[in-house]
């Protein structure tokens, strides 16, 4: 179920020691993720797998190949302007119509209103052509604080009893646009 690619990225990881009054919380058994210092926030489950790649991050329940599920998150800093009335609905919709997978099913269209951000998410089914296996894949477009994200989840159907609930933490504490000046701290302040 996994995509792969290879790629020489470089990265550079700082382990930070947090102050004993941070203000950092996420639900028990989940590890806060958190990209451009604030930009894009969520939690995950504290033990899966992390992939960086050149423009988005993967979460994998297990480290490939033996994964059975992808999540991955990117995300865009907007220009200025006024984006509160962009077709969020419309886009995701498209984003549907374009999949190359074939969905055979579509659910209805979630739509979450959190702070300054406004968030769309659908799921559909196909069959992953490799396995000849029904999976499903939940799509996410948010728009808020001057950021635009993606979040994709795919996952099989066999699995969904077991992966809905990673999916619902994910969008229960999606945040956009809140930085951080002091990762030790958590203390976030609007820039």
């Amino acid at each position: 179920m996994s995509k792969r690619k290879k790629h020489n990225l470089q990265w550079i990881k700082e382990t930070l020691e947090l102050k004993e009054d941070h203000n950092w919380k996420s639900q028990p058994g989940t590890r806060i993720f958190v990209a451009g210092r604030g930009a894009l926030r969520f939690d995950v489950p504290q033990d899966w797998h992390f992939e960086p790649d050149t423009k988005s991050f993967r979460f994998l329940d297990k480290k490939p190949p033996n994964d059975d599920c992808r999540l991955e998150a990117s995300f865009n800093l907007l220009p200025p302007g006024e984006w509160a009335d962009f077709p969020l609905v419309h886009l995701l919709k498209q984003v549907v119509r374009d999949d190359e997978r074939n969905p055979i099913e579509q659910g209805e269209i979630i739509r979450l209103k959190r702070q300054t951000a406004r968030i769309v998410w659908t799921q559909f089914k196909f069959i992953d052509p490799q396995e000849n296996r029904e999976a499903y894949s939940r799509i996410c477009i948010g728009l808020g604080s001057g950021v635009q994200c993606l979040i994709t989840f795919d996952y099989w159907v066999d699995d969904a009893e077991r992966l809905t609930p990673v999916w619902d933490t994910v969008m229960e504490s999606l945040v956009l646009g809140l930085y951080i000046r002091d990762p030790r701290t958590g203390l976030a302040f609007p820039d």
